[in-house]
């Protein structure tokens, strides 16, 4: 019997309004393709476990996110969105934008059936053609002249921890959208924290 986590419960009703329905959405696939699954909280995200790590989900801001421990052995390349985002199925704002739900409950049997035989997790190499370095847009660039904190955490974050933000500015679809994300990533970098500290794991 598969078990069920109240953190996910309460992670699914804290989520925004909009990514409630996709994650109960993909959180019933799962169970029906493998009922054996059991639910926890990794990195401050559902995971779901099944004689190892399985799959997990996120929700953010805009975009919700679903991805397979071993990925590349789970869900062909050439079957994945070009679109951004964490996982294989890209930047996920309704459950449209996912496969149906039968051709997941065939992906979760495909993982399970890897988990089963032991399959190690595939190892990361380098990408063959790197993402080139994001731009720092023109008015971020110009307020980190008034503040060295946030542009010295900024600095140091990774290439993809800065595209997040980078990306998120980007998103806002008004000015006054834009002036107000601006405003929280410096807030969020002067206090030393990543585009997505709220759903980072405490240390």
């Amino acid at each position: 019997m598969g078990t069920k986590d109240a953190r996910v419960d309460a992670y699914i009703a804290a989520a925004p309004p909009f990514a409630q329905p996709i994650l109960k959405h993909l959180r019933t696939v799962v169970h029906g393709a493998c009922p054996g699954v059991e639910e926890t909280l990794k990195w401050g995200r559902p995971h779901f476990m099944y004689r190892g790590m399985l799959c997990g989900m996120s929700a953010f801001k805009a975009h919700c996110a679903f991805g397979f421990w071993k990925g590349s052995l789970v869900v062909a390349p050439r079957a994945r969105p070009t679109a951004g985002g964490m996982g294989q199925f890209g930047r996920v704002t309704t459950i449209a934008d996912l496969p149906s739900g039968s051709a997941i409950k065939a992906l979760v049997r495909v993982a399970v059936k890897l988990n089963e035989a032991g399959t190690p997790t595939p190892r990361r190499g380098k990408r063959s053609t790197p993402k080139p370095a994001a731009r720092v847009p023109t008015d971020l660039a110009r307020a980190f002249k008034g503040h060295s904190a946030a542009r010295a955490t900024f600095a140091a974050l990774s290439p993809s921890g800065k595209r997040e933000y980078i990306e998120w500015l980007g998103d806002a679809k008004r000015e006054a959208t834009r002036a107000r994300r601006l405003a929280s990533t410096l807030e969020w970098l002067a206090a030393g924290k990543g585009r997505n500290w709220q759903y980072e794991r405490p240390r």
